[in-house]
């Protein structure tokens, strides 16, 4: 089971296929607008464990899942959330394409129960295309809450299609939605027209459908392909040549005056329609329904309260991060120190020569063990609670709040959702910025993502925090290093706003799109799918992808510190080379060289830096206290802790988010960009400190 692309001449970008598990299985595309839970129902009915998100465009690729109930099969796309089949957006063009292109056999529409009328819009288009159509009245349990009452039976019969009244989230109407998915694909489909067109508009799509009709169309409304010659739109109509393997006919007989009007009016009439079988077909007894989310909204998206409220919550999540994560990490090292140990035995025990113990004991699993022990307390943690808010609609609420300031950088709006997910992963960060429709702005975000302080990244902040600035091992100082390190993060994040306007003053000059952020309702949070899925779909994604480059990278240290020319190890050679360059940024050569060979994986760089200083062969573990002491032995001050938090903001990003780049972006050039910018960046801003620390300090 999967989906493909036809690769033969020009079909190649019109022809979608999906591949039938079973000769009797239906192929269902799933669409609707974002936030109105279609991922949710596509989890409900195939089990799958899809991300579920609270944002437009969260779902960029399409995902195929299997049920199968009373030995009958489905396989349901999940296309991305959309509110138009217009194409102004890759979201909008993927679902589009598949539902004209890819040869589904029904199609469910998923709509929000609670705001209808604004969902018909995206209905109103899909039966456009196929009557092969089944409105899905998704949320249900939140309408009757809000006293929303939805007459079904007249929907269909205004309609002319199956409606099925759903609560994904409590597996309510599923087995009812699957029999109305078996009878629309089975039973032949009749088209029936629900828009009606300005008079001149519906004259000359009638005249252009009959011409049509006397073609084969396969599964594609000779209407709908009638109203894309009225719009001219070009791109389109020569993939569905394309996809037809015939001419479609391009004669109108429309005055200039109309030409110039057609997409509008046809926009126009489709939202008429949609408030018309709204008001028809709606009731609403409570008027002021969604009252207690304009009262929340007024302090979590005013411009006073706002971005102050925004700051706070981050601090929260920190500091519960910061104080929980310490108990579980040291158990893990005690744990992961107790397995190193019957690994080095075992490999003793079996004969193997020193040099191989030491490569995979000292080595390759002393490194692994270290990036688990540091990483899976912290992420276990702060994926739950940044998931959380996720669920509870809050994420929107932060892209409203930053939306201004990034369009004043010159950026899109939606870069501040790629932005926060960075904090997890500056790779996954990347991948997310497939939702900007700009290419330009595109590029702007894959950019500038790595200013945000991933997760390997945090270890580094949080200890020399606590060592320099919060010393005490207090519950107060916990929340002063959150406090602290919540000052380093919007330092990031102004790094991002400033580099964002640089690049789209210089290589990346244009003027900001804009974007439609939803604002959805505030939601219960589902705890148990909250803890599942930010273990699964994150924590252990996250952590495996460190631990697959941490590996090598433990051979690779081992090496170096263990490899002598003459009488001195490969390690301190580079330490002793890069020293000059080092203390000029503030630092010194044990530092850089650590930032250096952490590129694998950031988690490293302190580990690798105690190993330096105290001239071993193998990473050693250290208490906070005894990392202190090694610090200041080995010269360091408060100068020197400062500027290797600001390199730890400012460096190139690891390996797996440069691979993330190049394969994002298909370009040495912007992927050699994207290790240069901030990597200057961090040797401008580390040089500047240390040249202002010394002449006033």
């Amino acid at each position: 089971m999967g989906l493909t692309r036809e690769s033969s001449g020009s079909r190649a970008s019109a022809e979608l296929k999906i591949e039938r598990e079973k000769s009797g299985d239906i192929i269902v595309a799933l669409e609707g607008n974002p936030n109105v839970g279609k991922s949710t129902l596509f989890n409900a009915l195939t089990g799958m464990n899809q991300h579920t998100g609270n944002w437009p465009g969260k779902t960029v690729a399409t995902a195929c899942g299997r049920c199968e109930r009373e030995q009958n099969g489905y396989l349901f796309v999940d296309l991305p959330g959309t509110y138009s089949l217009m194409a102004h957006s890759a979201e909008e063009e993927i679902a589009r394409d598949f539902l004209c292109f890819g040869n589904p056999d029904a199609v469910v529409v998923v709509c929000d129960a609670t705001c209808l009328e604004r969902n018909l819009n995206l209905l109103l288009q899909t039966t456009e295309i196929t009557a092969k159509t089944v409105l899905c009245l998704n949320l249900m349990d939140e309408a009757e809450k809000k006293g929303i009452r939805i007459n079904t039976k007249k929907l269909e019969e205004i309609l002319n299609i199956p409606v099925v009244p759903v609560t994904a989230r409590k597996n309510k109407g599923l087995d009812e939605l699957l029999k109305a998915i078996r009878q629309v694909a089975e039973k032949p489909a009749s088209q029936t027209e629900t828009v009606k067109y300005l008079p001149y508009i519906q004259k000359e799509k009638e005249r252009l459908t009959e011409q049509i009709k006397k073609k084969e169309t396969k599964n594609i409304s000779p209407g709908w392909i009638a109203l894309r010659v009225l719009e001219e739109n070009e791109e389109l109509l020569k993939k569905t040549e394309d996809y037809l393997g015939q001419t479609i006919q391009r004669e109108i007989f429309l005055s200039p005056e109309e030409k110039e009007k057609i997409k509008d009016n046809i926009v126009s009439c489709l939202v008429l329609t949609a408030e018309s079988i709204a008001a028809e077909c709606v009731t609403e007894e409570k008027k002021d329904y969604n009252r207690r989310d304009r009262k929340i909204d007024r302090f979590l998206t005013g411009k006073a309260t706002g971005i102050p409220i925004m700051i706070l919550l981050l601090t929260a999540i920190l500091w519960l991060t910061i104080t929980g994560a310490n108990y579980p990490s040291q158990g893990l090292s005690w744990l992961f120190g107790q397995a190193e140990t019957a690994i080095s035995q075992f490999l003793t025990f079996c004969g193997a020569p020193e040099w191989v113990r030491g490569i995979l004991a000292d080595g390759m699993f002393r490194v692994l063990f270290w990036v688990v022990a540091v990483m899976l307390p912290p992420m276990a943690i702060f994926f739950p609670l940044f998931t959380l808010l996720e669920d509870l609609g809050y994420l929107p609420r932060v892209a409203f709040n930053l939306d201004r300031y990034f369009h004043k950088s010159g950026a899109c709006g939606k870069q501040s959702l790629t932005m926060c997910m960075g904090f997890g992963c500056n790779a996954a960060g990347v991948v997310g910025c497939r939702i900007i429709d700009s290419p330009r702005e595109r590029l702007i975000g894959i950019l500038t993502n790595n200013f945000v302080p991933c997760n390997g990244r945090f270890p580094i902040l949080i200890t020399l925090i606590s060592i320099f600035f919060a010393t005490s091992a207090t519950a107060g100082s916990s929340f002063l290093s959150a406090l602290f390190l919540t000052g380093f993060i919007i330092l990031g994040i102004f790094f991002t706003f400033a580099v964002s306007k640089i690049l789209s003053k210089t290589l990346l000059k244009g003027v900001p799109s804009s974007f439609t952020l939803e604002l959805p309702p505030y939601r219960t949070p589902q705890v148990g799918k909250i803890i599942v899925r930010s273990i699964f779909d994150r924590t252990l994604f996250v952590l495996g992808r460190a631990a697959a480059v941490a590996a090598p990278a433990g051979i690779l240290i081992w090496l170096a510190a263990n490899l002598r020319i003459g009488e001195t190890t490969v390690l301190t050679g580079i330490c002793d080379f890069m020293d000059p360059f080092g203390k000029f940024l503030g630092m010194d050569g044990v530092i850089l060289t650590a930032f250096i060979l952490g590129f694998p994986a950031n988690e490293t760089v302190l580990p690798i830096t105690i190993m330096g200083y105290l001239a071993q062969g193998t990473l050693n573990e250290v208490s906070t206290s005894a990392m202190a002491q090694i610090f200041t032995d080995n010269g360091w001050t408060l100068k020197t802790a400062v500027c290797v938090m600001l390199f730890t903001i400012n460096h190139w990003p690891c390996s797996t988010t440069l691979l993330s780049v190049k394969k994002e972006t298909k370009s040495l050039k912007w992927t050699a960009a994207a290790f240069l910018i901030p990597t200057v960046m961090g040797i401008a801003v580390c040089a500047l400190t240390n040249a202002i620390w010394n002449w006033f300090l």
